[in-house]
């Protein structure tokens, strides 16, 4: 029998989770991109073959990418956000775990995304268009060390 959960899930219903945030509604995002790993390989030429073998190097990330409209000073995202890349590397900067989750017409998560020790590395403000009737758009780029499928 064929679930629910099985067929191709739509993208427009998601939630973003900061694992400091502690419960904050903050962080609603109307975009994210960047859900991308790669393997980097070497290639190693041997002698006689007509062929190169690649072999596994490393495992490359892209940054994580959040879009959503521009938000008070005071939102506890903005403060780290701030803190972080305005920082004169006197204070260590504190990553978190960010998790991202596709959701049901419930509202529960049905595929999932961790990103560990994830912390700020881009922070933009899109072009102010006075022709266009559209939101004021900040986009946040998140470096992170490792992500893992949770779902």
């Amino acid at each position: 029998m064929v679930t629910s959960a099985s067929y191709p899930l739509p993208a427009f219903y998601f939630k973003v989770v900061f694992a400091s945030s502690q419960g904050n509604s903050d962080t609603s995002f109307q975009e994210v991109s960047g859900i991308s790993s790669e393997m980097e390989t070497e290639p190693i030429v041997e002698g006689g073959n007509q062929y190169t073998r690649q072999l596994p190097k490393s495992l490359k990330h892209t940054n994580l990418v959040l879009k959503r409209g521009i938000a008070d000073m005071s939102s506890p995202l903005v403060i780290w956000c701030r803190k972080v890349l305005e920082t004169n590397f006197m204070e260590p900067i504190v990553p978190t775990l960010v998790s991202v989750h596709l959701l049901n017409e419930e509202g529960n998560p049905l595929r999932g995304w961790e990103f560990t020790d994830a912390y700020p590395v881009k922070w933009n403000v899109e072009a102010f268009n006075s022709t266009k009737n559209e939101v004021a758009i900040e986009t946040i780029e998140l470096s992170y060390m490792s992500s893992s499928r949770t779902l």
